[in-house]
């Protein structure tokens, strides 16, 4: 049980390097283009905007695929593993509570130290993915939990 908890944790950590650096360091998909083109600051803070327009206006039915689908399986992880190396994770409101605030950290810090556009969309898709990843964790759990083991 000891070892599973070290593996869960070690994958926790390896999986917060890696967030952290495809949002705040990876390539700039989804860079500001302002009226001089690539750079400067920008935000949106109206829920569901960019959902919209990404999904009204996209050129082609993949970018809102890759788009909208990506923030929810980038956060899919962290509602998996935290609540495996953590019980209070296990609960709804706190694995929400945690997505939420680790997405707004995220979106902050884009918009203070990188060019990419900070978006309300984003965390609630992304608080989305966490919530999901509880779930999955939690069936699987379930499922576990009424497995019969024979001993021969």
């Amino acid at each position: 049980m000891r070892h599973q908890k070290l593996i869960f944790t070690s994958l926790f950590l390896c999986y917060l390097i890696l967030l952290f650096y495809v949002t705040l360091f990876a390539w700039n998909y989804g860079a500001s283009l302002g009226p001089t083109g690539p750079g400067g600051r920008n935000y949106n803070v109206i829920p569901f905007r960019s959902i919209y327009r990404i999904a009204v206006f996209s050129p082609q039915l993949a970018d809102p695929i890759r788009i909208l689908l990506g923030n929810i399986v980038l956060f899919i992880p962290l509602g998996f593993l935290l609540p495996a190396i953590w019980i209070k994770a296990q609960r709804l409101a706190t694995i929400i509570l945690v997505g939420f605030s680790v997405s707004l950290l995220i979106e902050v810090s884009q918009f203070l130290f990188t060019q990419r556009v900070a978006n309300v969309d984003d965390v609630i898709l992304n608080t989305l993915g966490a919530s999901i990843g509880l779930f999955i964790f939690s069936i699987i759990r379930w499922t576990k939990s009424r497995i019969v083991y024979l001993h021969t």
